[in-house]
């Protein structure tokens, strides 16, 4: 493996830059750490890998999940929901209750909250039924899903809660119950058991896992741990971060690759996370040999793959200083049929063909904060406005579980940040 930099005088080095011998030349560069046990590094250079397998997955659709409250005493929606509707009318959109917050009650005055809840998402009520122990309390059926950042996530039950409070949006009363279940649950398998790196050259970092392989000893198992985001490395050797793609687990084995003299295919076996969906792979081929030239290339994409669009974005920022307050930017409204669309739109608008401007609301306003590449106050001309008008309506998101983010919304907020916007 080798390198090239910029001198060492110079205040703009250029990037970093990765090579090989070999004809089928490296697509990725795995930067992390290996053996940790408490501080982790997350920049050692680890391998160059040809190809990787097991990270980019499309996995079966998250199945909903099914919970119960036990000994519920419903108060407020849902208890007008229960005594409003048939029991044939359970279990289907009439009985669709939205957003459910499970927390503990209140603490006294002064004492810090001990525990802050769990969110359940886009809950249907299935079933009630008097449950046999507490009289005047029912269990309820739910299903829908926990908020979690991976579906792989543990969900702890708190210790020291006896009763459970349960709150719909903007915190109404929805009533209490005695258990809950279905909600906390231990750290799911995995959905891809292993990860193959093929065509790897290891660093001596990595090596020395190897090295360690089949030795089954408490420290022979930490030498084998690794873990390493990827970074894709484009046609000139440089190297950029794919946010969410990470090799972290267990090395189990490897083998001389067909790939080249001296390379290697290993195999590790993965701790639980989720994969990236494969269409990511076509979205960093548009960076491969530098920045995308023209514009709305990931309007054909749905909505996922819209969200890794702008996440691929935020990774291959050029840097540019920000342009002066009073700059007018042209926002093509084509293709804003929902708000990953919005987020690729103002995003290009603002720093041209793959540019990044945000890829959720926190991240918008961090951006609303400068070196993003625009100051405010600037002036946003949204052409075909009309199509977002149809589209970003009131509702539900089920992608995001919570109210839709409506262009209502986004023309209050904007000017909040010292947006001047004209309608197109």
């Amino acid at each position: 493996m080798t390198t090239s930099a910029g001198s060492a005088g110079d205040l703009s080095p250029e990037p970093r830059r990765w090579a090989w011998e070999h004809p089928v030349g490296p697509r990725w560069l795995l930067l992390g750490d290996v053996g940790f046990e408490g501080f982790y590094e997350d920049d050692i250079p680890l391998a160059l890998c040809a190809e990787i397998e097991g990270v980019f997955v499309d996995p079966q659709p998250r199945p909903r999940e099914r919970f119960t409250l036990v000994g519920c005493t419903p108060a407020g929606t849902l208890a007008d929901l229960l005594d409003r509707l048939p029991v044939e009318a359970l279990g289907t959109g009439q009985a669709w209750l939205g957003d459910v917050w499970i927390t503990a009650p209140a603490p006294p005055p002064g004492t810090p909250l001990s525990w802050w809840g769990e969110d359940l998402g886009d809950v249907v009520v299935l079933a009630q039924r008097p449950n046999m122990t507490m009289p005047e309390t029912v269990d309820i059926d739910l299903d829908g899903f926990v908020h979690v950042y991976d579906r792989t996530d543990a969900v702890l039950r708190p210790g020291d809660v006896t009763e459970f409070v349960l709150l719909g949006r903007d915190e109404q009363p929805y009533g209490t119950c005695r258990d809950v279940t279905g909600v906390f649950r231990e750290q799911a398998a995995p959905p891809v058991p292993q990860v193959r790196l093929l065509g790897c050259r290891p660093e001596p970092f990595l090596q020395t896992a190897l090295d360690a392989v089949g030795q089954s000893t408490k420290a022979g198992l930490r030498r084998r741990r690794i873990r390493a985001e990827v970074h894709m490395l484009a046609a000139d050797g440089s190297a950029d971060r794919v946010i969410g793609a990470v090799v972290s687990g267990t090395a189990q084995d490897c083998e001389p690759s067909r790939l080249g003299a001296g390379l290697l295919d290993m195999t590790v076996d993965s701790e639980p996370q989720e994969p990236l969906p494969t269409g990511v792979l076509g979205i960093l081929e548009h960076w491969r040999t530098g920045r995308p030239a023209e514009k709305n290339l990931w309007a054909g994409y749905d909505r996922e793959l819209r969200h890794h669009w702008s996440g691929v974005a935020l990774d291959r920022r050029s840097g540019a200083p920000d342009r002066l307050a009073g700059t007018t930017y042209d926002l093509d409204g084509r293709f804003v049929t929902d708000i990953e669309g919005f987020y690729c739109a103002i995003g290009e608008a603002i720093n041209g063909p793959g540019g990044y401007f945000g890829w959720n609301l926190d991240a918008l306003d961090d951006c609303f904060c400068g070196g993003f590449g625009a100051q405010a106050p600037f002036q946003l001309v949204w052409r075909d406005s009309a199509v977002a008008r149809r589209h970003l309506i009131a509702g539900y998101d089920r992608r995001r579980l919570g109210p839709a983010i409506t262009l209502k919304y986004l023309l209050d907020m904007l000017p909040e940040h010292q947006v001047e916007i004209d309608l197109c």
